[in-house]
């Protein structure tokens, strides 16, 4: 059984104080719509930029974007297979959000399938591994140091089933940045596949902060706080030279994780508190504030460029009349447009 050892220093729980304070803040923050989607699609560019970054992918931000936007760019495979798998896992994420699951084991190895498509070959994507597995430094003109040596792979199995029931067992008692902090670390401890891991381990972060509505209107990357000083990040996330040792205790690890919440979500505060404070002209007091829903459609056409009345009753799940009124509204507030008529119309930011 999976029974992580910390200390809520004072550090950690003044770290975990603010947050709370901040993410009341965010939630509550008026704020334009269009505003909203550009700094969630900021947001998205940073986290899926940072993470692929981390592990040594080559593309910069504007790269990035590109390949966000749905545009071609030149650059090997290999790097554009790199981001446009973080961006499946993060869809994935979102999906599993909206549908309420519970978090799995397969969800787990669906997650790691994302990451690793065509990077891996098939029967290692999605697979934990079989074979023993090290973490390397190298250095121009000095021998390869071994820094981390992985449990033994017969043991991934079962040390990932205890995680996963520790994640379940663990939503009523502990802060989720404490859990999704814990859940970072020690999927990078287990280091269960054989490429990916640490994709897998803020991806898998991200979704139980998502999933325990710790999103904060999904306008943070943690990842950019991460690749901002990688030696920092990698000095926080080995705590021992293999895994019995490392698994030891988690707080100086938490110590780093929420400091790096913390500075990652003043940020985004202040982003917002910005754009809420300009004086705006007109009758706008109809767009400050959208239903969730409305909100979920924004996204869909800012990803997808269009949306239909038969994808917002995908979306939502709702009836085709009330995909219509939602429809409509945005419209009447100048959100949207309407492009054709009749059964083929569609509707686009406008």
């Amino acid at each position: 059984m999976f029974k992580p050892k910390y200390t809520l220093t004072d550090s950690i729980v003044a770290m975990l104080t603010s947050i709370a304070e901040v993410k009341s803040v965010i939630e509550h923050a008026r704020i334009l719509p269009k505003n909203e989607l550009k700094l969630r699609r900021q947001a998205l560019v940073r986290s899926v930029h940072n993470s692929t970054a981390i592990e040594g992918n080559q593309l910069n931000a504007y790269e990035v974007e590109a390949l966000v936007g749905k545009k071609k760019i030149d650059a090997p495979d290999r790097d554009i297979f790199e981001v446009q798998n973080y961006l499946n896992a993060l869809k994935y994420i979102e999906k599993i959000v909206q549908e309420k699951r519970i978090i799995t084991e397969k969800i787990l190895l669906k997650i790691h399938k994302l990451v690793t498509h065509k990077t891996l070959p098939k029967e290692q994507s999605g697979h934990y591994r079989k074979s023993p597995v090290y973490v390397v430094r190298r250095r121009l003109g000095m021998p390869t140091e071994v820094i981390y040596t992985g449990p033994d792979a017969e043991k991934v199995p079962t040390l990932c089933e205890n995680l996963i029931s520790w994640i379940s067992k663990s939503e009523e008692e502990i802060n989720p940045v404490i859990v999704a902090g814990i859940v970072h670390q020690e999927i990078a401890a287990i280091h269960p596949f054989a490429d990916g891991n640490g994709r897998t381990a803020r991806a898998m972060a991200t979704l139980i902060l998502y999933k325990r509505r710790y999103d904060f209107r999904k306008l943070f990357a943690l990842e950019d706080y991460y690749n901002r000083d990688r030696q920092d990040y990698y000095k926080a996330i080995n705590i021992g030279k293999t895994y019995s040792e490392r698994k030891v205790d988690f707080t100086l690890w938490l110590e780093y994780f929420t400091l790096g919440f913390k500075e990652e979500i003043d940020d985004v505060k202040n982003k917002i508190s910005l754009l809420s404070s300009r004086k705006v002209s007109g009758d706008v007091d109809s767009q400050i504030y959208l239903a969730d829903d409305q909100m979920k459609l924004l996204d869909f056409i800012d990803k997808m460029g269009r949306i239909k009345v038969s994808d917002v009753v995908d979306v939502l799940g709702c009836p085709k009349r009330t995909a219509q009124f939602h429809l409509q509204r945005l419209k009447k507030i100048g959100t949207i447009k309407q492009v054709g008529k009749g059964p083929s119309s569609a509707y686009m930011l406008k």
